[in-house]
């Protein structure tokens, strides 16, 4: 049993034991399909469990993680000590009027479908993004120019303080890929979009067309976490990668896509260290050739395995 053996019964006095895993390999539930075992995994069904499962870890001093979908996550290959709360069956989606209210564990193409069957414009760009709504939140996602800040009305979320908080557009100081939720490491549970009321044909001629030139230009029958890095103020990470000649590049079982040069892939058999190695590589290679700095926009949690 792992140093957190102690939690079991506390937790089962929260979840079903169904929503309990120990040791659970975190591959399972990343797109990049690596990662070493968690101590315990949960998966809340009520935002009322997410509250008290966050504050019985913080009274307790045990480290948690909050994931959703998987999509922009690299766990490394000794696993994650402590929990990881996984909000995917929170997945509630409401339209309402012009507004769709919508619950952390939804997918980002679910409330575009949603969108769509209602006639409601202004959330396509999301339709191909393979995230969940929490998550694009929490790092104001975006794709062929738009992002959550240009359709968002408010979220609510768990504080500091271990509270259910609703902020403004305006609290959530949405940023390129940031936001005061990721600064200050706190939790979202729903969000409510405003969209505006438009063609439908319109509007599905759009998602086909983003489902379209994502299939084309994207290497989706790879493992990945979508776009490796942020955009470099003034330049594109996937151009200067290609310019540097490292397209196709690979370290192990993690390449370069030839697809995609922002994109770096699980060939099959990656470990995590092979891609957190590849990253390093292309990151020092572009700073070498260019002076530019790649921050990764995938986010990297877990501890190194021990040889």
């Amino acid at each position: 049993m792992n140093q957190y053996g102690f939690l079991l019964n506390k937790l089962e006095k929260i979840l079903d034991k169904n929503d309990i895993k120990i040791n659970e390999p975190m591959s399972e539930h990343i797109y990049f399909k690596v990662g070493g075992p968690v101590d315990y995994l949960l998966n809340p069904k009520k935002k009322e469990q997410v509250v008290e499962i966050i504050n019985i870890c913080r009274n307790e001093n045990i480290p948690y993680y909050i994931i959703g979908n998987g999509s922009n996550l690299l766990v490394k290959d000794g696993g994650i000590r402590g929990v990881v709360i996984k909000l995917c069956e929170l997945d509630n989606i409401e339209v309402k009027d012009n507004t769709i209210i919508s619950e952390c564990g939804a997918l980002l193409s679910k409330v575009s479908e949603a969108a769509l069957d209602n006639s409601l414009t202004g959330f396509e760009f999301a339709c191909g993004i393979p995230g969940s709504i929490g998550g694009a939140v929490y790092m104001n996602a975006g794709a062929y120019d738009g992002e959550v800040s240009h359709v968002i009305k408010w979220a609510e979320i768990i504080d500091g303080d271990g509270k259910l908080v609703k902020l403004s557009k305006d609290e959530l100081k949405l940023g390129y890929r940031t936001s005061y939720i990721m600064e200050h490491g706190f939790v979202v549970i729903s969000a409510c979009f405003e969209l505006k009321f438009g063609d439908k044909e319109l509007i599905k001629n759009r998602v086909d067309e983003l489902t379209r030139r994502r299939e084309e230009r994207q290497p989706l029958e790879y493992p990945s976490a979508g776009s490796t890095f942020k955009r470099p103020p003034g330049y594109f990470a996937g151009k200067l990668i290609q310019d540097a000649g490292l397209k196709g590049f690979s370290l192990g079982g993690a390449a370069v896509s030839e697809k995609h040069s922002g994109f770096v892939i699980n060939k099959g058999d990656a470990t995590a260290k092979d891609i957190l190695d590849l990253i390093a590589h292309i990151q020092a290679t572009i700073k070498e050739k260019f002076g530019v700095e790649l921050n990764t926009e995938v986010r990297i949690i877990g501890e190194e395995k021990d040889n």
